[in-house]
């Protein structure tokens, strides 16, 4: 151990933190330490958030008038980069890379991951792929939108082996951030820390984990094998050369459809955290919701045809993605079933993260059902490439991730920069992403169901009035996260020093120094009873949740 002071120094000013342990930007480009990587990735990845936000701002102002404000080609540049920053820089890093680096191994009660050298090789393959993507901006931008689908992203004169290239770049980075997870959960748990003694969100991570590994190589060949047709004019996927355009969106959604669970299950693993804590009781069914996640991490692999129905796949094909589709749909309604029965007769707070949490089972619960509707071949054939399909996908990708995202930073901010933000700030952050996403996204749902084509720079007069309402939550929205982020990182200077349990939290992470010491723990605490909530009694005067009773001497909650 480099420091022998008590855990509560750090609290108090008189010891070493994480933070400050050592200095200098070399210090942290270069560190292997979980946390500083975990704030990294926060912080690259919120600003890859307002960057995608900016773009779907600007195609939303475009939309304002039928006719566009932009040309055609700087409208589609929009919203192709709009959706590849988003995804590929923030909705499949960001949980993972920000809460789970950070978190994760403090759960275990261990030190670090298993490879933290390949961890902090993860972080620069992300600013290196996030650096390409940058490079399309500078370059004449591209305008095949985020899937590249084929034949025009390799007959079209963008930049789009510069965005192909950072894709792939971003594959490798989150191939070993899922590695690493597998092997830090299975060898670096305690003893007496088994399978379902875990935390809910090391679950989570777990399934993740196991996804990124599978099924991150299946796009990265097809990224790469794209990117090699458009230089050497290979007849892969262009037809006009013997290629198959239609192998090109099974590849793409063989990996992307598991990547929408790579998204949503450390959305999943936040939201039991905090339901259990903000409820103050065990996760109602912790085992079913534990399997859920697996259960969720395996069907995702076999549903990536419910994307094709109208590409010419037969019959008996459509059926069979169909009848998957909608059994995915019963692992992820329990653990809603189960969130809600957690709630009930439990002692609720509304904290400002359980403000997320309950805004989160809204955003999902509507996503989940219209999707429905597109998993039925039937509806579908209706409703594809409409902005019904847009508004699905942002409410169970961006709406659910987002909220989970930002009620898991207000968890554990306090965790991780020794700060309290502001309560009333941090709801009105909440209140505003909430309503901006709603008004933004439900008028979409009737465009969408009316015909109203997506991607489309132009549309019909009669579409006006809807675009215009969605205008106007996009708007909202941006303000509520502008609002939301700003409330957290001003309490790294304003904010009052926190307490090392400010909500009453069960795991391990809740039992070290606020901010943690640098290698986490000076004796790994003992093992308790995962969401044993009875132990911990609430300190008026310190603001802290104080364990009772205990067993050994090295928690110094």
């Amino acid at each position: 151990m480099d420091t022998h002071h008590n855990d509560h120094g750090s609290d108090h000013g008189d010891g070493s933190n994480y933070l400050n342990a050592t200095s200098g930007i070399c210090s942290w480009m270069f560190t292997i330490d979980h946390k500083r990587i975990g704030v990294m990735y926060t912080f690259g990845t919120i600003g890859a958030m307002m960057l995608g936000g900016l773009f779907a701002l600007l195609v939303r102002l475009n939309l304002w008038v039928p006719d566009g404000v932009f040309d055609n080609n700087t409208y589609n540049q929009f919203f192709t980069l709009h959706g590849a920053v988003m995804v590929f820089l923030f909705v499949i890093p960001g949980i993972p890379g920000a809460l789970g680096n950070f978190v994760l191994p403090l759960m275990l009660g261990a030190k670090d991951v298993a490879f933290p050298k390949i961890n902090l090789l993860s972080l620069w393959l992300w600013a290196i792929g996030a650096l390409f993507f940058v490079a399309v901006l500078v370059t004449g931008g591209i305008d095949t939108g985020w899937t590249f689908y084929t034949p025009y992203s390799v007959t079209n004169d963008s930049s789009m082996v510069f965005a192909v290239l950072g894709a792939f770049i971003l594959g490798f980075s989150s191939i070993f951030t899922g590695l690493n997870f597998i092997v830090t959960v299975h060898r670096m748990r305690p003893k007496g820390m088994g399978w379902f003694n875990m935390p809910l969100f090391v679950w989570g991570i777990y399934s993740t984990a196991v996804i990124q590994v599978l099924a991150t190589p299946v796009l990265g060949i097809t990224l790469l094998m794209l990117a090699v047709e458009k230089m050497a004019g290979l007849g892969i996927f262009d037809p006009s050369l013997g290629g198959d355009a239609v192998l090109f969106q099974h590849f793409f959604w063989f990996y992307s459809h598991p990547a929408v669970y790579i998204m949503i299950l450390p959305a999943m693993a936040i939201i039991s955290e905090l339901m259990a804590t903000f409820s103050r009781k065990k996760v109602f069914g912790y085992t079913l919701v534990a399997y859920s996640s697996i259960a969720i991490a395996a069907f995702g692999f076999l549903v990536w045809g419910h994307h094709m129905f109208t590409s010419g796949q037969s019959a008996w094909a459509g059926l069979v993605f169909s009848t998957l589709t909608f059994s995915i749909s019963i692992p992820s309604a329990i653990k809603v079933f189960n969130w809600l029965s957690t709630m009930y007769k439990g002692s609720v707070r509304l904290d400002t993260p359980m403000w997320y949490a309950l805004a989160f089972l809204w955003m999902f619960t509507i996503g989940g059902l219209t999707g429905m509707f597109l998993g039925t071949m039937g509806t579908d054939v209706h409703l594809h490439d409409t902005y019904f399909v847009v508004s699905h996908f942002h409410y169970v990708m961006v709406g659910s991730i987002m909220f989970a995202f930002f009620g898991g930073l207000h968890y554990w901010w306090p965790k991780m920069f020794g700060k309290m933000y502001n309560e009333f700030m941090g709801k009105l952050g909440a209140v505003l992403i909430f309503l901006g996403f709603n008004v933004t996204f439900f008028p979409q749902f009737v465009m969408g169901s009316r015909g109203m084509p997506r991607r489309y720079a132009n549309y019909l007069p009669e579409f006006q009035e809807l675009h215009q309402v969605s205008t106007v939550g996009a708007f909202i929205l941006g303000i509520g996260v502008a609002v939301g982020v700003w409330t957290l990182f001003s309490s790294i200077f304003l904010g009052k020093k926190a307490p090392d349990n400010p909500w009453g939290g069960t795991s391990m992470e809740w039992e070290t120094a606020t901010p943690p010491i640098e290698h986490n723990f000076h004796d790994t605490p003992s093992v308790k009873p995962v969401y044993d909530f009875s132990p911990l009694v609430y300190n008026e005067a310190t603001g802290n949740w104080d364990r009772i009773a205990e067993e050994s001497g090295d928690n110094h909650g």
